[in-house]
């Protein structure tokens, strides 16, 4: 399996993309600032888009990826997520105000994408692809994704505080390859973290020691660039170092069979 980190970003600045996973080249994962960097017809080859919540750091470029895609021979892109984020999506996004319904253009029997409601209790089948939906701790309903296929499993915890339930989810998989897990703010901010749901480097590396085995290779997303240096600085003073990799925007990661995904990356560019 191939995952391509198009945005590994808690927010934008030079180089810098907001979350969007491209899995084999078909499968997106969130839909962030990363997709502008995609070819017509490399936005055309994704045929699903699995959405963590509805944060427009998340989901705004699938508006415009969806009119990007109009008038091509794409077919219907089709569009999960929990029912509350399609929800979103129905009354502020594609509402014909905001931006056109693309749910019914160019015609309700042949539109550019179609709306999936996740069940979080269920999986879900997308080619060779097998979707679990994982438990998060975010200001909005949201939720992590683990991507399997027969030979690699992957998981990526979406936007996330503090959530027991998301490491007991992660123990009942057999085999897990990797983790990316976000950590958006440092340590002094960690009132406002809990509050909002996101992971400050002790809180993270307390639940890190606790209940992830120490072989499963482990990257850090979601960074605030403004914060990326400092978030960084403290993680590296309550983690070792071989312990954790940050998620580049633009890299490759590749799960599986005689795959090496974890080669240690001794220095990120925080721009």
């Amino acid at each position: 399996m191939e995952l391509r980190a198009l945005g590994a970003s808690g927010s934008i600045s030079a180089g810098m993309r907001t979350t969007a996973l491209l899995i084999d080249d078909t499968l997106l994962i969130d839909a962030g600032s990363g997709v502008g960097d995609l070819s017509l017809n490399a936005l055309c080859a994704i045929t699903d888009v699995v959405l963590t919540h509805a944060h427009l750091d998340h989901v705004g470029f699938l508006a415009l990826m969806a009119d990007a895609r109009i008038g091509t021979v794409a077919p219907t892109l089709r569009v999960h997520a929990l029912p509350e984020t399609i929800q979103v999506l129905r009354e502020h996004l594609f509402n014909d105000a905001l931006w056109p319904d693309f749910t019914a253009l160019p015609s309700p029997t042949a539109p550019v994408l179609s709306l999936h409601p996740v069940a979080r209790t269920e999986g879900l089948t997308l080619g060779t692809h097998h979707i679990t939906p994982l438990p998060a701790q975010h200001a909005i309903p949201a939720m992590g994704v683990a991507i399997s296929t027969a030979e690699t499993c992957v998981a990526f915890s979406g936007d996330t505080g503090p959530c027991p339930e998301l490491w007991t989810a992660l123990q009942q998989f057999e085999h897990l390859d990797g983790l990316i897990i976000e950590c958006a703010l440092p340590d002094r901010l960690e009132r406002l973290a809990v509050q909002i749901g996101h992971y400050t480097p002790r809180l993270l590396a307390k639940d890190l020691r606790q209940h992830l085995a120490p072989e499963i290779p482990v990257w850090i997303s979601h960074l605030k660039p403004s914060e990326a240096q400092q978030i960084a600085f403290e993680l590296a003073e309550v983690l070792p170092t071989e312990r954790i990799r940050y998620l580049r925007c633009g890299e490759k990661l590749h799960f599986g069979r005689g795959c090496t995904p974890h080669a240690h990356i001794s220095e990120l560019d925080f721009q």
